[in-house]
């Protein structure tokens, strides 16, 4: 993304700051920020920390607890400069969540390199 402007904010940890500091900064869309906020309530806090947990640490990898699948086709290329594509995560049966995550993001206020996770869109209803 490039511009002054960016739909993208800080998605703060459901229930609070991790034990451990996130490797990565998560933001979401602005269009789902009320969702993040609801997270909890929609599919349990213990579920909520865990998706925060996995994609603060490692969105490349599989998690240790619901699924992941990698998107193919034009829904899943990335939208930003050296990022993944984009993953659909399976959060506690009760929707999803799609993200991609970018190892070296300069897009910041002062352009140096560090790790970010984009939350794309939230979709917390049943299938």
């Amino acid at each position: 993304m490039t511009g002054a402007y960016s739909p993208y904010q800080p998605a703060a940890r459901p229930g609070g700051k991790p034990e451990e500091k996130p490797g990565y900064r998560v933001l979401v869309h602005r269009k789902f920020a009320h969702l993040w906020e609801q997270l909890p309530e929609r599919v349990g806090l213990e579920s909520a920390q865990q998706f925060y947990d996995h994609v603060g640490q490692t969105p490349g990898e599989p998690p240790k607890v619901n699924s992941s699948t990698m998107l193919r086709g034009k829904a899943g290329k990335p939208k930003f400069a050296g990022g993944s594509r984009t993953i659909h995560y399976e959060i506690s049966g009760a929707g999803r969540i799609d993200y991609q995550y970018v190892s070296q993001y300069t897009g910041g206020a002062h352009g140096d390199p560090h790790p970010v996770v984009f939350i794309l869109t939230i979709d917390l209803s049943s299938h």
